[in-house]
């Protein structure tokens, strides 16, 4: 009986030894599963590209870690309304799916990320030397207007894009003047005030605006300055 009381003890011991662990592989299972479904809901099912957020958070980062590289990009497709009034929304969307994947992927090669802000809007913030902008920013405007095969129709994107270079601006500007930068210089490119190339201002990326939303937007009712 001596024996017995003092065995049972034991095992029951490494019973519970065995089973913390088996209990906390379980948890970081579930944890990294949630992590997943919340970064996946995240992210805009049309094009896979998270949100502004997503946007703003490494935009901030690369200003405290890169910022003689860090350029920030506002694209726009332009003629969407057509092209949906034409062939329909699944042509349109089509259309943003592509541009979405062929930004995502332009940026992640420049140690960067791309996101969909909204409609036909898209944002970046990539690295790259300041001596190249205009040959990088040349060259994705080529690439993102590449013909787009749906259903047999080929359609030809038309995208404005805006730049925003941290180097340009002042030390205080953080993220959120650089995305508005670049957007106001994407509106001046898109309304054929400024030509394709157009790199924000330090008076671009401090307009005022109506809302949070600059000059120029439905809404508004603020002449561009």
């Amino acid at each position: 009986m001596p024996a017995t009381t003092v065995l049972r003890p034991r095992s029951r011991t490494l019973i519970i030894a065995a089973t913390v662990p088996l209990a906390l592989a379980a948890l970081l299972a579930d944890d990294v599963r949630v992590r997943r479904q919340l970064d996946a809901a995240r992210k805009d099912p049309l094009t896979g590209l998270p949100g502004r957020d997503a946007l703003m958070d490494r935009t901030e980062r690369l200003v405290r870690t890169h910022r003689e590289q860090l350029h920030v990009l506002v694209a726009d497709a332009d003629g969407l309304k057509a092209v949906n009034d034409s062939l329909g929304h699944a042509a349109g969307d089509a259309l943003i799916a592509v541009i979405g994947h062929r930004l995502g992927a332009w940026a992640a090669a420049r140690g960067g990320l791309a996101a969909r802000l909204g409609g036909d809007e898209f944002g970046a913030a990539v690295l790259l030397p300041p001596t190249a902008t205009l040959r990088e920013i040349a060259a994705l405007r080529e690439q993102l207007e590449q013909p787009v095969d749906h259903n047999g129709h080929i359609l030809r994107p038309a995208v404005s894009i805006g730049t925003a270079r941290a180097v340009d601006l002042p030390d205080a500007a953080g993220a959120s003047r650089l995305l508005r930068g670049a957007d106001m210089a994407m509106y001046r490119v898109k309304t054929g005030e400024r030509p394709h190339g157009y790199l924000a201002t330090r008076h671009d990326a401090y307009t005022p605006t109506v809302h949070g939303r600059r000059p120029g937007r439905p809404g508004t009712h603020l002449p561009v300055g």
